[in-house]
């Protein structure tokens, strides 16, 4: 009895030893099959690397007095100082829900126009002019926000087009300047953005219908559905779940606005609304040579940007959608 337990336990010793050397081989003949994919990649993985997390190193002076003449390893540790100051701040806070508020609205305002033209873009049957208006709606993607700045400003100054038109139209009597409108200015940055990006972000959801089986159309028409009850029935539930991964991505990076926007079109009568995360991390950590509070700034945005992605991803495996992981 024990020789043949032995024998069996050899057996499965044996085996498990022979799997794997088989999982191996096929791990790494699927690398040699998957070598130039590999290469192509290899110089955007070292760059990540370098340029991403790298620099998390830094992170260490969130939790000292840095002081760069001492450098990292040098400089006095005083554990969760500047998290202290930081959540004291009064200004924090407003920076935080001007974040907030825009990025929701840009998040919102976004998906809806994105996936809106997208539909449109697909219901045009001229291939010709479906290109030109493609090409159209791209440009202003590739145009720095230096320019939109200028274009906005005077489009909305005193003497700008918007003013004309509604003194013209007697809608007003006075002109507007709209840029000093505080309780205007989240709109203003929120329809920038979405003239510049909606074209260049309808690319991925235009993908995504190219992607939805045309014999599901076929067998619409054929049980008499018109063009609405497609777009309604097909192509937006074909693309909910690329939609829902842009939504998670988009918000992992709720607090992660930049300021160039806002730094642009903002001025002193507008301060108050036109002050983020970033902006507020520039002024008051390294334009007031507080490296270390600077640092607390921008490690409390990456953590709550990965417990939004962490969140969202959730929601969005509960409801049995599209996830990132």
């Amino acid at each position: 009895m024990h020789s043949l337990q032995r024998g069996v336990s050899n057996i499965l010793v044996k085996t498990n030893k022979n799997l794997g050397t088989i999982k191996k081989m096929t791990v790494w003949s699927r690398m040699k099959e998957q070598k130039y994919l590999i290469a192509m990649s290899a110089p955007f993985v070292i760059w990540v690397i370098i340029f991403k997390y790298l620099p998390l190193t830094g992170w260490a002076m969130a939790f000292q007095d840095y002081k760069p003449q001492l450098g990292i390893t040098k400089s006095p540790w005083v554990g969760l100082k500047h998290f202290k100051v930081l959540f004291k701040e009064e200004q924090f806070y407003q920076a935080l829900q001007n974040t907030l508020g825009m990025s929701i609205l840009a998040i919102v305002f976004s998906t809806i126009f994105s996936i809106s033209f997208a539909l449109l873009l697909n219901e045009l049957r001229s291939l010709k002019f479906k290109r030109l208006i493609q090409t159209i709606s791209y440009l202003p993607h590739f145009v720095s926000w230096v320019v939109v700045a200028n274009i906005v400003g005077q489009i909305l100054a005193p003497t700008g087009t918007i003013n004309e038109i509604l003194m013209n139209l007697h809608i007003i009597n006075t002109p507007i300047n709209f840029l000093a409108k505080p309780s205007m200015f989240w709109g203003i940055v929120t329809a920038s953005d979405l003239w510049k990006e909606t074209g260049w972000n309808a690319i991925i959801y235009l993908a995504a219908i190219t992607g939805i089986d045309m014999q599901l159309y076929e067998a619409a028409k054929v049980d008499g559905a018109n063009r609405w009850q497609q777009i309604k029935n097909i192509t937006l539930p074909g693309i909910k779940a690329t939609a829902i991964i842009l939504l998670i991505m988009s918000i992992g990076n709720l607090i992660n606005i930049g300021f160039e926007k806002q730094y642009l079109l903002g001025n002193n009568t507008v301060a108050a609304k036109s002050l983020v995360l970033d902006k507020y991390a520039l002024d008051y950590g390294i334009g007031m040579v507080r490296y270390s509070y600077g640092t607390a700034i921008g490690m409390f945005k990456s953590v709550v940007g990965i417990v939004l992605i962490f969140i969202a991803n959730t929601l969005a495996k509960k409801s049995g959608e599209g996830r990132l992981i």
